[in-house]
């Protein structure tokens, strides 16, 4: 098994998990809560068939990395990227975010990538600033971030349930974009993660990446559906594509949050003709 070391925690090193796939213009995939590397299943293919290297990894805490106590906040998270960056030894890359993964985009680019990160791709993610302040009047109310940890504290089990339904918005797209099966499997990757993960990312959820996002001199996609229930599209991409450097914005009719596989077609499109671009 591949994996990397961003660290200890006591007697125990802090290893996360790596795929390296294929040759080609190196494209890392960064997945969302509380999933892996393994959440890229509709693109990777996709990918690699288009002629990329493309490379996923499991965040600190889920998946098959180590799941340490501490490090749940995306500096911690960027550094965690740097590793496998300086590991790799790559220079000219892309960066494609899902959900809290395009956090990792806006703040490893900021920090580490200028002149290094060569593309960047938002998809459904917590950019620019999610949570309401009084510069960000239509944003998420913090009590809904404090009741989201409220309930995977009381019966982790039972959120996820509940999350993943909104998820893939399983009353509207159940049996034709999404199946039962395809919902169970990401319930199984998401309860074998940490528990204290699971519960501490929430709070990053809030980071306001506008600074970050001031920085990017680079060409940017942002796809986003419209009908995303855990990252609402008005608050999120839309404000993310006003960024100058974005040249492409995807909006995905009745898409979900997780468009990468309901709408896995759309996504796949507009992903590889932007790289190729």
């Amino acid at each position: 098994m591949a994996t990397f070391t961003v660290g200890t925690e006591n007697s125990t090193p802090i290893e996360l998990y790596y795929e390296d796939l294929g040759a080609g213009y190196p494209v890392i995939l960064i997945h969302g809560f509380p999933l892996s590397g393994a959440s890229w299943e509709k693109q990777v293919p996709a990918l690699l068939e288009a002629g990329f290297r493309v490379i996923t990894y499991d965040r600190r805490g889920f998946g098959k990395s180590s799941q340490p106590s501490t490090g749940y906040d995306y500096d911690t998270f960027a550094a965690d990227l740097h590793h496998l960056v300086t590991k790799l030894e790559l220079t000219d890359f892309a960066l494609v975010g899902f959900s809290m993964g395009g956090g990792e985009v806006a703040r490893y680019t900021a920090q580490y990538g200028i002149g290094s990160v060569s593309k960047a791709v938002f998809i459904g993610a917590v950019t620019p600033f999610l949570v309401k302040a009084e510069d960000n009047p239509e944003g998420v109310p913090q009590e809904v971030f404090e009741g989201i940890k409220a309930g995977i504290l009381a019966d982790r089990p039972s959120f996820l349930t509940g999350f993943f339904a909104n998820f893939f918005n399983t009353d509207v797209l159940g049996g034709t974009k999404i199946t039962d099966q395809a919902v169970q499997a990401n319930w199984n990757v998401a309860i074998a993660a940490s528990p204290i993960a699971t519960h501490a990312v929430v709070d990053t959820w809030g980071t306001d990446f506008r600074q970050d996002l001031y920085r990017f001199d680079l060409p940017v996609l942002v796809i986003h559906g419209d009908s995303d229930r855990i990252v609402p599209i008005a608050i999120s991409g839309a404000k993310t594509a006003q960024n100058p450097s974005v040249t492409e914005f995807v909006v995905v009719k009745d898409g979900p949050h997780a468009v990468n596989w309901t709408h896995a077609d759309e996504v796949n499109a507009a992903l590889i003709k932007f790289l190729k671009s």
